[in-house]
């Protein structure tokens, strides 16, 4: 039987390590994906029903407003934005940003913003580990913000209640910090999947928005689990219905062509949602006020845009199905035409956004981003349906494929808001559709990332450090190990004595050195097995040597062309030691171990 190296017993033995039923990968993940997709969906029901009282304790008693509902939890067609105290909505939209503040920069300063990037960050750079605090600060402080008004979404907040709580999982479970980050992301799957009603898409995206280039696969197996799980416990609450409804229209080949421009549209307008997010994020960052004041002036500015469109206040998501049904009587704005008011609408609903949470405001951006995309659908879908009228009846696919293409390229997800595009309407007549959209607005983007905490790959990803074994031979200099002194034999020494040293110390061939210590060659065992004379008849003269600075990936390629576990180092022409293979895996270990520390 052939004997695994002591590296990768030890790799295996540490993934193994706490719960004694760890063994079997599917096994575990079956249990802990059950586990936390139902804290994903208590959570998500946790933080549905405390939106919905924020909702009416600030928009409803401050403002007197009711705004539309999306078809999937109850809200009509035919009521669009009522206030009847139309003017206190900066009042609403500020002190929400207030309160949001006091709550994140007085118990979790890293709860403001939105939720899934910090979870992404969470399980690239600090080994899956979220403070036990933050899922229920982040709770009350998005459900206030959006409740209040504030443009942002619920999605992120969920993201990263149930993130926290995976966490938490991992941590009473004495998970190693592997299967941490795993946890992690699941909940960051089955949080999207059950508060937004898409469980598969919700479970890609746990493995797809880690990466801007790569997906993790390991991760997909237990997030369809916890996003069943969750969506099943969610949805057993508030109802099973698409968030958005029924898609029933019939899908249209000759289309496609329509929809591919609209990808293009959707890529450039997730470059200028990303740029207008951090340009705005970054000035409140470079703003030398006190951070509790920074979400008060950003409610107060997001406020003020509500004052001119309604339509961006909290989620929006009710304005989506009023989009996509062209009730276009019902957006209305105090100042601008109606045709000014839709054209304007997706550049305001993306400037509310940027204001209250790029100001430091708890809530999500991929909401906004849906939105967003949704809008930009409507008026591309408008211009076709005038331009194009037999071929364009209606512009509800428009609306439905714009507001996952622009948000799958902001957030480098194509893939998860395809299988979105079949859960989100019931239907898998507009699959085709969303393929072509989301893929060419995936390319237009290019490296445009709402979320700045993505790598471009595993590669790049601290969490994978050390599993690309090559680059990291590459790294470490012969000169950082410990090298040999001994055994070595002297050139005059007796054939006897150099038998006799690599027969005990188990070397199948010895470096020989002159009297001043210079390296002469090498003497092996089987060409002085039964002679007899001095070492120096036997020497070989060889190349086959490193230097301090040569790296350790040089000392793997003489090893491997050799035979041999060790590689003679050799300065001035002078052997300094010799290094061996049990040297070089102590260097590699320490320089995985030291690149992590400084990571995390």
């Amino acid at each position: 039987m052939v004997k695994e190296p002591a590296v990768l017993v030890d790799r295996k033995l540490s993934r193994v390590k706490g719960v004694a039923w760890t063994s079997n990968y599917y096994a575990k993940w079956l249990i802990l994906g059950i586990i936390i997709g139902v804290a994903a969906g208590a959570s998500a029901l946790a933080f549905y029903f405390a939106l919905k009282l924020m909702e009416q304790l600030f928009l409803g008693l401050i403002v007197g407003a009711s705004v539309p509902e999306p078809i999937g939890e109850g809200g009509s067609l035919e009521s669009g934005f009522r206030a009847t105290r139309y003017w206190l909505i900066p009042v609403s939209t500020a002190l929400g940003g207030l309160l949001s503040g006091l709550i994140v920069y007085t118990w979790a300063p890293e709860a403001e913003g939105h939720g899934t990037d910090a979870a992404i960050n969470a399980y690239h750079r600090l080994q899956g580990r979220i403070r036990r605090r933050i899922p229920l600060v982040k709770l009350v402080a998005s459900a206030i913000t959006i409740g209040s008004g504030g443009s942002a979404g619920r999605e992120g907040p969920a993201a990263q209640l149930s993130a926290g709580i995976g966490s938490a999982i991992a941590d009473l479970l004495r998970l190693t910090p592997d299967d941490r980050r795993i946890a992690v992301a699941v909940g960051i799957g089955a949080g999207v999947g059950s508060i937004f009603k898409a469980p598969i898409g919700g479970a890609i995206l746990a493995a797809e928005v880690l990466y801007m280039r790569d997906i993790e696969a390991e991760v997909i197996f237990p997030a369809l689990v916890a996003s069943a799980v969750g969506y099943s416990i969610f949805g057993s609450v508030v109802g099973f219905t698409p968030i958005f409804g029924y898609y029933t229209g019939a899908f249209n080949p000759a289309r496609l062509p329509l929809y591919a421009v609209l990808g293009v549209v959707d890529g450039l307008f997730a470059v200028l949602y990303v740029k207008t997010f951090y340009a705005i994020h970054d000035s409140f960052k470079r703003w030398r006020i006190s951070s509790y004041a920074k979400p008060v002036v950003g409610g107060l500015l997001a406020g003020v845009i509500g004052l001119v469109a309604p339509e961006v206040l909290g989620t929006s998501y009710g304005w989506v199905n009023l989009a996509e049904f062209e009730r276009l009587s019902l957006f209305a704005s105090p100042v601008l035409p109606s045709i000014a008011l839709l054209v304007a609408l997706p550049f305001l609903k993306v400037l509310a956004t940027s204001f209250t949470i790029g100001s430091g405001g708890s809530g999500g951006v991929f909401a906004p981003g849906i939105v967003t995309g949704a809008l930009v659908g409507f008026d591309v879908g408008l211009l076709f349906h005038y331009l194009l009228p037999s071929l364009v009846p209606d512009v509800a696919s428009f609306v439905i494929v714009s507001m996952l293409a622009l948000f799958g390229a902001a957030a480098k997800a194509p893939l998860a808001v395809m299988f979105m595009v079949v859960e989100m309407t019931g239907s898998y007549q507009l699959l085709p559709a969303a393929m072509i959209a989301v893929a060419i607005a995936y390319l237009v983007s290019g490296d445009s990332t709402i979320y700045r905490a993505q790598v471009p790959t595993r590669r790049d990803s601290p969490a994978h450090l050390g599993e690309y074994s090559v680059p990291v031979l590459m790294e470490v200099r012969v000169g950082d190990c410990e090298l040999r002194r001994e055994p070595v034999v002297e050139v005059d020494e007796s054939v006897d004595g150099a038998v006799n040293t690599m027969l005990q110390r188990r070397y199948a061939s010895l470096p020989v050195v002159n009297r001043n210590g210079e390296f002469v060659g090498v003497v092996h065992l089987l060409d002085v097995l039964g002679k007899r004379g001095a070492v120096s008849m036997y020497v070989k003269a060889v190349n086959s040597y490193v230097r301090p600075d040569s790296t350790l990936y040089d000392a793997w390629e003489v090893m491997s062309r050799e035979g041999t576990t060790w590689v003679p180092v050799v300065k001035d022409g002078k052997l300094i030691g010799i290094l061996t293979m049990e040297s070089m895996r102590r260097a590699y270990d320490l320089w995985i171990r030291s690149i992590r520390t400084n990571a995390n």
